[in-house]
């Protein structure tokens, strides 16, 4: 079984291997080629080669999102017609989305791409810390004797909490990591929920789904990064800060339409003066004349009332 899983995935133990080398030959020009910063740098090298890769698969996750959101208006219509048959309500709402040409499993696709590479580099890790080392893709058996010895504020890479000893040194490491792991996955789901999705998409199925998501994905990955060595952690957490800084340029730049951060893009732009501000509603005529205003008599001497001429017909007095 184990020969099987090694085979199939052997292009992957290749490739990681062969970025993570060229990574550690390149920053072992300036810093020393066993320490742990070099190894540190060389997993955050290759986690931004993977996610670069992964920028196509990134894009088209933000227009399945933004597609599943436009359609949620759609979607509240099918479930008023057909509440009441579960199974025709499933089938009408994946027409819907196949006719819109959506996925609503397509805001998982960064993620699940990432998983062989995640599970790659966990076994190229643990594989050379065994006795004797097993290298694994293009690591010869020096560099996974080195990378096992490689230490990062005195914990080696391979170190993970579980197995600490009462070394405080691997507890606080590994425990911060898996904290900010668990914490820009959260930060990760919430902005895309608060800020890139109308009131509308708030509510219905697929808005159930991202809120599981917001919740589940943090804790299954604060259980599981306790069995995680160091130089997994480091990996994911890197991911994890590129996926947030990514998005948050996105929601910034390119929101969804009718969008809290839609909204706010508005605002900023028009404070730049890159469009002009919403002109005032015009106030509409009315046909109907307002009446004259009264005019008070004035009052007038005694002398000028003697000097009016009297009407032809008034009596002398």
């Amino acid at each position: 079984m184990a020969d099987a899983f090694n085979t199939v995935m052997f292009p992957l133990y290749w490739v990681v291997s062969v970025v993570l080398t060229g990574w550690h030959s390149l920053i072992a020009n300036v810093l020393p080629a066993a320490s742990g910063w070099t190894w540190a740098l060389s997993i955050v090298g290759l986690t931004l080669v993977v996610r670069a890769a992964l920028i196509p698969l990134f894009v088209k996750q933000i227009k399945s999102s933004r597609n599943m959101q436009m359609l949620q208006p759609r979607v509240k219509d099918l479930q008023k017609k057909y509440g009441h048959d579960r199974e025709r309500l499933a089938q009408e709402t994946m027409a819907l989305y196949r006719d819109a040409g959506t996925n609503p499993f397509a805001s998982c696709l960064p993620l699940l791409a990432q998983m062989p590479i995640f599970l790659a580099l966990f076994r190229v890790i643990d594989q050379a810390t065994k006795s004797p080392p097993r290298p694994l893709g293009v690591l010869t058996t020096e560099d996974a004797v080195e990378l096992d010895g490689a230490s990062l504020l005195g914990v080696s890479i391979s170190d993970r909490f579980l197995e600490a000893g009462g070394d405080w040194r691997i507890i606080v490491l590994t425990a911060v990591l898996v904290l900010l792991m668990t914490a820009t996955t959260f930060i990760t789901q919430r902005q895309l929920m608060r800020k890139n999705m109308p009131e509308s998409a708030l509510t219905g199925p697929y808005a159930q789904q991202q809120k599981m998501l917001l919740y589940i994905l943090p804790v299954a990955f604060g259980v599981g990064g306790i069995w995680f060595p160091v130089g997994v952690l480091l990996y994911w957490t890197t991911s994890n800060l590129w996926t947030m800084g990514q998005q948050f340029y996105v929601i910034r730049n390119n929101p969804a339409p009718g969008t809290p951060a839609h909204d706010a893009k508005v605002a900023r732009d028009t404070r730049k003066g890159k469009i002009a501000p919403p002109a005032a509603p015009a106030v509409p005529e009315t046909s109907v004349t307002p009446p004259p205003k009264r005019q008070q008599p004035r009052k007038s001497s005694r002398n000028q009332r003697r000097r009016r001429p009297r009407p032809p017909n008034a009596q002398e007095g």
